[in-house]
């Protein structure tokens, strides 16, 4: 009995620890995809928090792809994210400016668990790009990711120097 009771708290307690946890990350990668006030520039590097994803070991340490300067790095296990599961995380970067093209920044894909209303207003708020109703596994095979996804409704949002940039029409 006592056992039983001991291994219920450690659950219990590891359960906390989990959701902290991933308290934590999101409100990390939330931070490095803001707008500073008053400008186009986000708040925070995306490689700080796709390290912490690391550490966490929700993603591998290294790009599960590399294409047109983006990294990607799926999930290892379902993670919340404003209210949805965050499936895949995206790095654009820019090492050397080459002439054009690179936009950096972070973009996310998630699967939709009920209204994106939250993920509107984020959008709208620090002029980031939603698009509702992404064929997930067909944006994989697109850049080389061999990797089967249950159908389900994705929505994926980008926060990249283009998106800050854009006309606000």
């Amino acid at each position: 009995m006592k056992r039983a009771i001991a291994f219920t708290l450690l659950a219990a307690c590891s359960a906390m620890a989990f959701a902290a946890d991933t308290l934590s990350l999101e409100s990390g990668l939330l931070h490095v995809m803001q707008l500073k006030k008053g400008t186009t520039e986000r708040t925070g590097t995306s490689g700080q928090a796709i390290r912490a994803y690391q550490h966490a070991g929700l993603v591998s340490k290294t790009p599960r792809q590399r294409f047109d300067y983006t990294d990607y790095y799926l999930l290892d296990q379902p993670v919340p994210f404003m209210g949805h599961e965050l499936v895949l995380i995206e790095e654009e970067y820019r090492s050397k400016y080459i002439g054009c093209c690179a936009s950096p920044g972070v973009g996310i894909t998630v699967k939709v668990h009920g209204s994106l209303k939250n993920l509107q207003q984020f959008a709208r708020a620090n002029r980031c790009t939603l698009t509702d109703h992404v064929d997930f596994a067909h944006a994989l095979r697109e850049v080389a990711i061999k990797n089967k996804v249950p159908k389900a409704h994705y929505a994926s949002l980008s926060c990249r120097e283009r998106d800050a940039e854009r006309d606000e029409s």
